[in-house]
Protein backbone atom coordinates (compact mmCIF):
# COMPACT_ATOMS: atom_id res chain seq x y z
CA UNK A 1 0.00 0.00 0.00
CA UNK A 2 1.47 3.70 -0.69
CA UNK A 3 1.75 6.42 2.11
CA UNK A 4 -1.02 8.71 2.77
CA UNK A 5 1.40 11.48 2.09
CA UNK A 6 1.95 10.16 -1.80
CA UNK A 7 -1.96 10.51 -2.20
CA UNK A 8 -2.20 14.39 -2.06
CA UNK A 9 0.75 15.15 -3.92
CA UNK A 10 -0.25 17.93 -5.94
CA UNK A 11 -3.24 19.12 -4.17
CA UNK A 12 -1.95 21.96 -3.08
CA UNK A 13 -1.53 23.47 -6.03
CA UNK A 14 -5.87 22.83 -6.88
CA UNK A 15 -6.40 24.17 -3.52
CA UNK A 16 -4.17 27.41 -4.28
CA UNK A 17 -5.87 27.39 -7.75
CA UNK A 18 -9.73 27.34 -6.13
CA UNK A 19 -9.45 29.85 -3.33
CA UNK A 20 -7.07 32.10 -5.09
CA UNK A 21 -9.46 32.66 -7.54
CA UNK A 22 -12.42 32.90 -5.29
CA UNK A 23 -10.48 35.68 -3.22
CA UNK A 24 -9.94 37.26 -6.27
CA UNK A 25 -13.04 37.46 -7.65
CA UNK A 26 -13.99 38.85 -3.84
CA UNK A 27 -11.90 41.54 -4.01
CA UNK A 28 -12.76 42.75 -7.66
CA UNK A 29 -16.65 42.82 -6.09
CA UNK A 30 -15.16 45.39 -3.39
CA UNK A 31 -13.57 47.41 -5.54
CA UNK A 32 -16.48 47.49 -7.85
CA UNK A 33 -18.56 48.41 -4.83
CA UNK A 34 -16.55 51.15 -4.22
CA UNK A 35 -16.27 52.59 -7.06
CA UNK A 36 -20.22 52.56 -7.51
CA UNK A 37 -20.94 54.49 -4.29
CA UNK A 38 -17.60 56.81 -4.95
CA UNK A 39 -19.35 57.93 -8.33
CA UNK A 40 -23.06 58.13 -7.03
CA UNK A 41 -21.13 60.32 -3.57
CA UNK A 42 -19.46 62.45 -6.16
CA UNK A 43 -22.77 63.20 -8.80
CA UNK A 44 -25.06 63.98 -5.12
CA UNK A 45 -22.31 66.50 -4.34
CA UNK A 46 -21.98 68.15 -8.01
CA UNK A 47 -25.68 67.89 -8.55
CA UNK A 48 -25.84 69.78 -5.23
CA UNK A 49 -23.08 72.54 -6.08
CA UNK A 50 -25.25 73.08 -9.34
CA UNK A 51 -28.61 73.78 -7.64
CA UNK A 52 -26.54 75.91 -5.33
CA UNK A 53 -25.11 77.24 -8.51
CA UNK A 54 -28.08 77.95 -10.72
CA UNK A 55 -29.99 79.28 -7.36
CA UNK A 56 -27.67 82.37 -6.64
CA UNK A 57 -28.81 86.13 -7.53
CA UNK A 58 -28.70 86.60 -11.15
CA UNK A 59 -28.31 83.01 -12.12
CA UNK A 60 -30.82 80.24 -13.92
CA UNK A 61 -31.40 77.11 -13.31
CA UNK A 62 -29.48 76.16 -16.71
CA UNK A 63 -26.65 77.71 -15.25
CA UNK A 64 -26.66 75.34 -12.80
CA UNK A 65 -26.97 72.51 -14.63
CA UNK A 66 -24.29 73.33 -17.15
CA UNK A 67 -22.14 73.85 -13.52
CA UNK A 68 -23.16 70.44 -12.89
CA UNK A 69 -21.65 69.21 -15.75
CA UNK A 70 -18.62 70.85 -15.64
CA UNK A 71 -18.22 69.50 -11.92
CA UNK A 72 -18.73 65.86 -13.24
CA UNK A 73 -16.22 66.40 -15.95
CA UNK A 74 -13.57 67.54 -13.77
CA UNK A 75 -14.33 65.20 -10.59
CA UNK A 76 -14.42 61.61 -12.55
CA UNK A 77 -13.79 62.25 -16.36
CA UNK A 78 -14.78 63.91 -19.55
CA UNK A 79 -15.36 60.90 -21.28
CA UNK A 80 -17.82 60.02 -18.26
CA UNK A 81 -19.37 63.43 -18.91
CA UNK A 82 -19.84 62.81 -22.42
CA UNK A 83 -21.81 60.09 -22.03
CA UNK A 84 -24.53 61.80 -19.58
CA UNK A 85 -25.75 63.10 -22.84
CA UNK A 86 -28.76 65.30 -22.00
CA UNK A 87 -28.87 63.15 -18.41
CA UNK A 88 -28.22 66.61 -16.48
CA UNK A 89 -31.60 69.10 -15.92
CA UNK A 90 -32.31 71.85 -13.75
CA UNK A 91 -35.49 73.32 -12.93
CA UNK A 92 -37.49 75.75 -10.84
CA UNK A 93 -40.04 74.27 -8.08
CA UNK A 94 -42.07 75.64 -5.78
CA UNK A 95 -41.94 73.75 -2.43
CA UNK A 96 -44.10 75.49 0.23
CA UNK A 97 -44.74 78.18 -1.52
CA UNK A 98 -40.72 78.47 -1.38
CA UNK A 99 -38.81 78.99 -5.22
CA UNK A 100 -36.05 75.87 -5.43
CA UNK A 101 -34.14 74.70 -7.81
CA UNK A 102 -33.52 71.18 -8.55
CA UNK A 103 -30.57 69.76 -10.61
CA UNK A 104 -31.33 66.05 -11.45
CA UNK A 105 -28.30 63.81 -12.80
CA UNK A 106 -29.17 60.55 -14.90
CA UNK A 107 -25.50 58.50 -15.56
CA UNK A 108 -24.71 55.17 -16.34
CA UNK A 109 -23.95 52.46 -13.21
CA UNK A 110 -20.20 52.14 -13.32
CA UNK A 111 -19.64 48.34 -14.16
CA UNK A 112 -16.49 47.67 -15.15
CA UNK A 113 -13.94 51.31 -14.81
CA UNK A 114 -16.35 54.08 -15.53
CA UNK A 115 -18.42 52.24 -18.49
CA UNK A 116 -21.70 50.46 -18.12
CA UNK A 117 -25.72 50.42 -19.00
CA UNK A 118 -26.84 54.00 -19.06
CA UNK A 119 -29.61 55.68 -17.33
CA UNK A 120 -28.69 53.45 -14.11
CA UNK A 121 -28.15 55.89 -11.44
CA UNK A 122 -30.76 59.22 -10.93
CA UNK A 123 -29.53 61.86 -8.09
CA UNK A 124 -30.38 65.29 -7.52
CA UNK A 125 -29.00 68.45 -5.59
CA UNK A 126 -31.71 70.97 -3.83
CA UNK A 127 -30.99 74.67 -3.11
CA UNK A 128 -33.33 77.98 -2.01
CA UNK A 129 -33.67 79.88 -4.93
CA UNK A 130 -31.88 83.79 -4.12
CA UNK A 131 -33.62 85.29 -6.41
CA UNK A 132 -37.08 85.55 -5.00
Amino acid sequence: MAPAAGRDRGSAVVDFALVGSLVTLLFVAVVQVALVVHVRTTLVDCAAEGARWGARAGRTPDDGAARARDLVASELSRGYAARLGDGVRARRLDRAGVAVVEVTIRAPIPLVALLGPSGGLTVSGHAFDESQ
